[in-house]
């Protein structure tokens, strides 16, 4: 009995095994399948917005008579001109993306408005604190000093968190503040360059949902930067060492991130003189570059790519180089709102077949009391560059109700400006002394004839006493013979 329980047992085992063993292959075999399906969608998602950005159209391209520019992967890209603002290329560039580490372009621009290169430059534990094992770093301690010089490097080569943060923290405090002074320095120079889509919350472009830009802003900020020398210098340079600091006696050595700035990379390119990458999660790959072929200085700004950033740079520079040429405010007929160009090798970009008389133009006045201004040229509504100028004293009254007399010390006239402003400040003072001179004149005149008649008047009393005496001594004489 106990035998043929036991076997019972082991059959009616052997049988749930059966039921329960393809139920659990077929439970796990769904799951697979759909684990494959879900990354079989999600990497076409993924692929269909590569896409769908790669297909969408710079809207430069839908204007009549610009040339047809390259289609890139980035979401939003700009080539604009450095010197001019002519924007060349335009794709999507008002549109607010997260720059990531390209926000130490406008850390740098700050730094070197704000302080001296031999400054030094502070870590705090605050600078330390927001590192992260995957955020980029050279290793700076709490209470270790660098130069502003190295910092600054540090900055733009290795792309350190913690030494653009602490760079933030110096130079606020030398503003007389602290970090946030430097923040917010950040976001007031932003708007004095033009800058209309960005708002910053730190030095260094960690994500922040509040911290953003776009590629329109970005050129701005760059082109702004790429007026001082150090920067030019910082940018090109491939490989920089620091030395031993007051904490660390090793040396710290970092290269360039920029691809395009590397002799033998694939991605060199040759008219290429500096830049800044960028990445995260939520910014994707960004990417700001400088170009100089000897002709034309541009700079260009990609954001939000998913395909090769380099190569969409690389396409629009070409683009940008090869189908504009500058043609000089100097050599052409001035709107009659403008005196002179402040700058006689001001010019705008046209493409080839654009004529400059086709261009319109809009003024901004930016000082009432020296009629300076900036104009600035358009195409079919296309920016194609602007100057700065010295109005009409006529135009100013017009346009702000401001009636002007030209003054010497106006910010940056030019030889004619400044020449007509030098005669208006003479013909006033002139004016002024030839009135008082006339009336002096005139009151010189009557007081001579006052003077001449009153003379006069004296002169006949004196006759008329004279005669008067006469007479009497005639008829005194003529008395006394009578009695004679």
């Amino acid at each position: 009995m106990g035998t043929v329980l036991k076997r019972m047992t082991t059959v009616m085992l052997l049988l749930i095994m059966v039921i329960i063993m393809p139920a659990a292959e077929v439970r796990a075999e769904p799951q697979t399948t759909d684990n494959a399906a879900a990354q079989e969608t999600e990497l076409s998602d993924f692929e269909k917005q590569k896409k769908a950005s790669y297909d969408t159209v710079p809207e430069t391209n839908n204007i009549d008579g610009w040339p047809e520019g390259p289609k890139v992967y980035g979401n939003s890209a700009i080539v604009m001109d450095m010197n001019s603002g002519a924007i060349l290329y335009g794709k999507k560039i008002d549109e607010q993306r997260y720059p990531a580490s390209i926000t130490k372009l406008l850390t740098v621009l700050i730094a070197l408005e704000n302080s001296n290169l031999d400054d030094d430059v502070l870590f705090s534990q605050e600078s330390i604190d927001i590192l992260r094992s995957d955020y980029a770093s050279i290793g700076m301690r709490p209470g270790e000093i660098l130069s502003m010089k190295d910092a600054l490097y540090a900055t733009m080569l290795a792309s350190a968190n913690e030494v653009a943060y602490a760079v933030g923290e110096n130079v606020g405090q030398k503003m007389g503040g602290d970090y946030n002074t430097f923040i917010q320095a950040m976001n007031d120079r932003s708007k004095e360059l033009g800058c209309t889509g960005s708002h910053w919350m730190n030095a260094n472009g960690l994500h922040d949902a509040q911290h953003y830009t776009t590629a329109h802003d970005m050129a701005l900020i760059t082109s702004a930067l790429y007026q001082h020398e150090e920067f030019r210098t910082i940018a090109q340079t491939l490989s920089y060492t620091i030395g031993p600091t007051n904490l660390v006696d090793e040396e710290r050595v970092f290269q360039q991130h920029h691809k395009m700035l590397w002799p033998g990379n694939s991605n060199y390119y040759e008219y290429c003189t500096g830049g800044k990458t960028g990445y995260t999660d939520e910014s994707r790959t960004t990417l700001v570059t400088t170009a100089d072929n000897g002709t034309l200085q541009l700079v260009a700004v990609v954001l939000q790519d998913d395909g090769d950033v380099y190569a969409d740079t690389r396409s629009i520079f070409d683009y940008g180089f090869d189908n504009f040429s500058k043609v000089l405010l100097s050599g052409e007929k001035k709107p009659e709102e403008i005196r002179s160009y402040e700058d006689s090798d001001s010019y705008v970009l046209l493409p080839d077949g654009v004529t400059f008389d086709s261009l319109d133009h809009e003024i901004t006045v930016q000082d009432e009391k020296n009629a300076s201004g900036r104009v600035t040229f358009f195409y079919k509504g296309q920016n194609v560059g602007s100057a700065d100028a010295v109005l009409t004293p006529e135009y100013v009254e017009e346009a702000t109700g401001y009636t002007t007399r030209l003054e010497l010390s106006g910010s940056g006239a030019s030889t004619e400006g400044k020449a007509q402003n030098i005669l208006q400040q003479i013909a006033a003072p002139t004016k002024i002394c030839i009135a008082a001179v006339a009336a002096a004149v005139v009151i010189l005149l009557i007081l001579a004839v006052a003077i001449t008649v009153r003379a006069r008047k004296n002169a006949q009393k004196k006759r008329r006493r004279r005669m008067k005496g006469r007479r009497k001594r005639l008829k005194y004489h003529t008395s006394k013979r009578n009695k004679k």
